[in-house]
C-alpha cells in the first residue's frame, strides 16, 4: 500500500520548499521542490534534514492512528542508515 506524506517549510531567505515523501513497494522516495523552480529533484540520498522531519511527521500521526508501526520503524532505519541519531536517545 502506498503511503505519503506531504510538507511545506521556509528556508532562510523567505522562500518555500515543498517536501514529498512515498513509501511505495517499501522503499521511501522523497522529493523537493522550492516555489521558485518547476522541477522537482528526486533524491538518491535523502537529506538528513528531511529523513528527521518525516520521522517527526510519522511519530504525529502514529500516535493519532494515522501512520502504521511499519512505517514509522522503517523510517527510523532510514534515518540510522544515512547516519542520523535518533533524538531522544531512541535505539529502536
Amino acid at each position: 500500500m502506498r503511503s505519503q506524506h506531504i510538507w511545506t517549510e521556509k528556508d532562510g531567505k523567505g522562500g518555500k520548499r515543498e517536501v514529498r515523501a512515498t513509501k511505495f513497494g517499501g522503499v521511501w522516495r522523497l522529493q523537493a521542490k522550492s516555489s521558485d523552480e518547476t522541477d522537482w529533484t528526486y533524491y538518491d540520498v535523502p537529506l538528513l534534514e528531511d529523513l528527521h522531519a518525516l520521522k517527526d511527521i510519522i511519530e504525529r500521526k502514529y500516535r493519532r492512528r494515522r501512520a502504521s508501526a511499519e512505517d514509522l520503524a522503517s523510517v527510523k532505519k532510514l534515518v540510522r542508515q544515512h547516519g542520523g541519531d535518533l533524538i531522544g536517545g531512541e535505539t529502536s
